[in-house]
């Protein structure tokens, strides 16, 4: 397990827009998208799955602050209706907490996006392939995962599993498992893409087993540790994640959000420059692209309100030789 990581001082990090849509396409007539919780760039577009909701977002991509960004669109994943009340929806909910891009694997020859339930309760081990064309956009495929067989080994190993990430990194597929109070260590769980990749297309009955499990300490602020809430891949083997330091001691409840951070792990497994993020904004979705001798962080948030829109942020870094296109 790696060292405690280093925390940098706080980065300020830009408010482009709130993720706004078409009240039409709400199935409660809402005008935006709240609890945003995975985050990919594909082109041009942005992908955002929301834990309380059985849609995807689609929004444009924006690189500078706007108060009148286009509405998004939504894209149903899974059928059927959530709760009103928020208890009642919560308990209900498939709590899709992770959104990756994967690469071509059998029936999606142009890659697809993969959706995963945390895991944290029975009925949140669902995940939905959603297949791409050519030009990154959904063609109409998809396909309904049954997670459990894949879950089951995890939680034997995490008392309390809550899978907040995921990722395709040289030739893996990583899941990040996000800690709390009780356990105050996330972990990266890793997969041989060449061995999960047939099972997500439907070809193998049963999940791979991981190829290893790295438990990571990314620090505490005020004794609230920082946990993984998500990742997307770098250069070479690297990534990058976003993490919150969040009150609470399970996987279920919210608790008030101590802090928040960005940050790289390097090809071997070493978490460095960790930068935490001014005003705590709960950030759970992260896309990240290389602008010159910069990194581009775009960030989506969870206000824990459905009242509230989720926030889209951005940032800058600059590139080290460790992580350079």
């Amino acid at each position: 397990m790696a060292t405690p990581a280093t925390l940098f001082a706080p980065l300020h990090p830009t408010l482009l827009h709130t993720l706004q849509i078409d009240p039409a396409q709400h199935p409660r007539g809402m005008a935006h998208l709240s609890a945003a919780s995975g985050l990919v760039r594909v082109r041009q577009r942005l992908y955002v799955v929301a834990d309380d909701e059985l849609h995807l977002g689609q929004f444009d991509d924006c690189g500078s602050p706007t108060p009148a960004a286009a509405p998004g669109r939504l894209l149903r994943l899974l059928d059927g209706e959530l709760p009103q009340g928020k208890k009642q929806r919560k308990a209900a909910k498939p709590d899709l907490e992770s959104l990756a891009l994967l690469p071509p694997l059998p029936g999606c020859p142009a890659g697809a996006l993969l959706a995963l339930g945390s895991g944290s309760r029975p009925n949140r081990e669902t995940g939905v392939l959603v297949a791409l064309d050519v030009v990154g956009q959904p063609n109409g495929r998809m396909a309904t995962l049954d997670l459990g067989g894949l879950y089951a080994p995890l939680h034997k190993r995490f008392a309390d599993l809550n899978i907040e990430g995921a990722l395709v990194v040289s030739g893996e597929l990583l899941l990040l498992q996000r800690g709390n109070l009780a356990d105050p260590h996330s972990a990266c769980i890793r997969y041989d893409w060449n061995q999960i990749a047939p099972w997500l297309a439907g070809l193998q009955p049963q999940p791979p087993a991981a190829k290893s499990v790295q438990r990571m300490d990314l620090g505490h602020v005020d004794g609230v540790p920082l946990t993984l809430t998500d990742g997307t891949p770098l250069h070479g083997g690297a990534w990058a994640f976003a993490a919150v330091a969040e009150s609470t001691d399970d996987s279920y409840a919210d608790g008030a959000c101590v802090a928040s951070a960005v940050g790289i792990v390097l090809p071997d497994g070493q978490v460095r420059q960790v930068h935490l993020l001014h005003g705590a904004p709960k950030v759970e979705g992260l896309a990240v692209l290389s602008d010159g001798s910069d990194w581009v962080f775009t960030m989506v948030t969870d206000p824990d309100d459905p009242q509230q829109a989720a926030q889209l942020l951005q940032l800058r870094l600059p590139q080290d030789k460790d992580t350079q296109a």
